[in-house]
This record gives C-alpha cells, structure tokens and sequence, in this order.
C-alpha cells in the first residue's frame, strides 16, 4: 500500500511538473553583444506594463549581460523573455528547449558585426529545438545617424534567400529600443506569437 501511495505521488508531480512547463511561454531574446538587448527588456516590461501606450521616458541604464536574464512581461498572457549574453554564443543551444518564439536584435549602426550576426542566425535557423520557434529579426538603433537602412541589411545578409529557406516563420522590424521606435509592433508581434501557444 505504501508502494502505491508513492506510485501515485510520483504521477502526481509528473503530471504538476508537465502542466507547469505546457503553461511557459518562453522567447529567446539573442544577439551579438552590445545591440541592445538588455535594453530592449527593459522598455518591452514597461511597455507591457502601460498596456502598450504611453511614454517610456529616458532609457534607463543598462550593463552588458554575462550570464542570463529572465523576464516576466505581460501580453494577454505571461512571457518569459530569456536575454542571452552575446559573449555567451558559443553555448546557446543549451537554452533551446520550450523555446516558442525567438527575438534575434541586430545592430544596424554596426556593419562590421553584420557577418557574426549572420553567422549566429544560419545556426539558430537550422537548429532542430527551433524548428516550429516564430522568429523576429530586430534591426536596432535606428535613432544613430550612421545607421544602415533595412535594405542595405536584407541585402548584405541575404535575408530573402534565408528566409526563403528556413523552416520558420520569420518576420523583421526595424526599431530603438532607445527612443521606443516600433517597440509597440514588437509587443503586438510577442501577443499575437503567444496567443496561438498551448
């Protein structure tokens, strides 16, 4: 009988822990070091917080991720927004799994990170855990005057041949986490990926 009670107990938490993990909605937010990423957290979670209007004031202050930082923001649904450090590239496919949706920032002000950035997308694209994994392209800081445009960058990366060839649903957006250019649509992106998610 006791045998049978921790058989049932076991089911019990098998059953809590599998319906705990089906409830996680994770996005991977990826990118060489230095685009923007912490930043851009920052401004979604507030963002998501005033129901996606309203002014987001002045950046707040960020430091370079090392490790990595996970981030609850509200869009109709809870998010987990996982931020990866860029110097932590060479072990990203560790964090892979229940990945639902992927936020990949490049920085459109830096062309010599353009090949890196290109690099990091072909492996992500072709990992087998992000295979069903919707994938939005994020060219930052558009606000800097050297900034390239959004063709230059397709162009450069032969993005409408990857984008022809990938297994994902893959869109783009140019942004600034900055000044909160196109963060709403951002928003929208991560409410509309979400809401079709078990």
């Amino acid at each position: 009988m006791r045998a049978e009670r921790g058989a049932g107990l076991a089911l019990l938490r098998c059953r809590a822990t599998r319906a705990v993990s089906q409830e996680i909605r994770m996005c991977l937010l990826l990118g060489a070091t230095d685009v923007g990423k912490s930043l851009l957290v920052k401004r979604l979670q507030k963002l998501s917080s005033q129901d996606g209007k309203g002014d987001l004031g002045d950046p707040p202050p960020t430091r370079p991720t090392v490790g990595t930082n996970l981030t609850d923001i509200v869009a109709h649904k809870k998010i987990t927004i996982r931020e990866l450090g860029g110097c932590m590239a060479p072990i990203w496919s560790s964090y892979y799994g229940n990945c639902r949706s992927l936020l990949f920032m490049i920085d459109a002000s830096d062309p010599t990170q353009l090949s890196a950035s290109c690099a990091h997308l072909l492996g992500l694209l072709s990992a087998d855990p992000l295979a069903e994994a919707s994938v939005l392209i994020l060219f930052n800081k558009i606000d800097l005057p050297c900034f390239m445009t959004i063709e230059e960058m397709k162009s450069l990366l032969r993005l409408p041949d990857i984008i022809a060839c990938a297994k994902q649903n893959i869109a783009t957006a140019e942004i600034s986490a900055r000044k909160g250019t196109s963060l709403p649509d951002v928003l929208r992106w991560l409410q509309d990926t979400h809401r079709t998610s078990v």
